[in-house]
């Protein structure tokens, strides 16, 4: 019902792992900023499409294994996104 009454929401469920830029004066305190414009890894609906584009930038994963990553990892882990 809340999906239906909001089809644009880049729901987020489960866990959240808020990720930081490294490359100063660029998406670490500069004009893209990584964790100023809320860059999530996080969880969402099984009714939503993974592998493609389709939020603000974050990176959606299925519930289950958004929670075994946020168990594994520790605050600082470096995360590196391929395509």
């Amino acid at each position: 019902l809340l999906a239906q009454k909001n089809p644009n929401r880049d729901w987020i469920l489960t866990r959240v792992l808020w990720l930081t830029g490294l490359e100063e004066g660029f998406n670490k305190g500069g004009r893209v900023d990584t964790k100023s414009r809320y860059i999530y890894i996080h969880g969402c609906p099984e009714s939503i499409p993974l592998g493609v584009t389709g939020s603000a930038g974050c990176i959606r994963m299925n519930n289950k294994d958004v929670i075994e990553l946020f168990d594994l990892v520790e605050i600082g882990t470096l995360v590196e996104i391929k395509d």
